[in-house]
């Protein structure tokens, strides 16, 4: 929604300002310079990509115009869902949850936060750490397992972010091509009179212009928006490890949550009151 309305206001100051100069679009319309500029930088784009990283970003399109959803009500969520998990583990002992890891979608404790078990990512990563736990009975390495399974999923969503803020770059360059090109056409007409020539060069000049824009008005902000929504989702898996590397270092289940409380971002962070009146609940 942002990127949709922040992509409107660049459109918007464009098209005012050239207008209250008195700018002639007809000189701007020049479909040639629009097929090299979007035509190199596309192609370029496409062949740095594998099969890995261009499936990556067919699946990050999503996140384009959509939200993280981080909010004070989804930390809740999980908080909640969390604390009735360690509390089994407290009270019926840690095999009491080996059911509940090994088979997550039938498990009455994530059933209960339906919004928070369809994050499939999410529930294999708490249910990696506590299976991996259930077998060693060891929580010596369980915090640096979790940093390394988090790195690598933020790492792998930052994939696409950086492929397209990559090509973003890449268009001004492209648009000098274009102008170049352009540029050498105006140069083959070099005997027509001023007003033929200076239409010529407006005409080259436009593949800066729209190179520049490419990059700075449309593709780098697409490329930020993907590192933004990255971002916030390794916000939100932070707070859960802490959470359940507290668990298990033998914390009980209220001092858990509260450790996955405290990395929780202050915009997002609800009082301790606030978690405690959801426990309850």
């Amino acid at each position: 929604m942002y990127l949709l309305i922040g992509l409107i206001i660049v459109v918007v100051s464009v098209v005012a300002g050239y207008t209250m100069s008195h700018g002639e679009w007809g000189v701007l319309f020049q479909p040639a310079e629009f097929l090299i500029i979007l035509g190199c930088g596309l192609g370029a784009f496409f062949g740095s990509q594998t099969k890995y990283t261009f499936s990556l970003i067919i699946k990050s399109l999503k996140r384009l115009f959509a939200d993280p959803g981080s909010s004070k009500t989804r930390y809740l969520e999980t908080l909640a869902m969390l604390y009735a998990l360690f509390t089994k583990m407290h009270r019926e002992g840690v095999i009491s949850i080996e059911s509940d890891v090994e088979r997550p979608e039938s498990s009455p404790i994530f059933n209960k936060f339906p919004a928070i078990a369809k994050n499939t990512v999410l529930i294999n990563f708490i249910g990696d750490t506590l299976r991996v736990y259930l077998t060693t009975g060891d929580p010596a390495d369980i915090d640096s397992l979790m940093k390394v399974d988090m790195q690598t999923i933020h790492e792998e969503g930052m994939l696409p972010a950086h492929s397209v803020s990559h090509m973003a770059e890449s268009m001004p360059g492209m648009g000098i091509v274009a102008c170049v090109l352009g540029v050498v056409l105006t140069m083959g007409k070099i005997n027509e009179p001023p007003e033929v020539l200076g239409h010529h060069i407006g005409a080259a000049l436009v593949g800066t212009f729209f190179g520049i824009l490419c990059c700075y008005g449309l593709f780098g902000p697409m490329g930020s928006k993907l590192e933004n929504y990255e971002a916030e989702e390794h916000f939100y898996f932070n707070a859960v490890k802490e959470a359940v590397s507290a668990a298990i270092r033998g914390a009980t289940p209220l001092i858990a949550v509260e450790y996955g409380r405290r990395a929780i971002p202050y915009p997002f962070r609800p009082k301790f009151s606030e978690m405690e009146d959801k426990l309850k609940s």
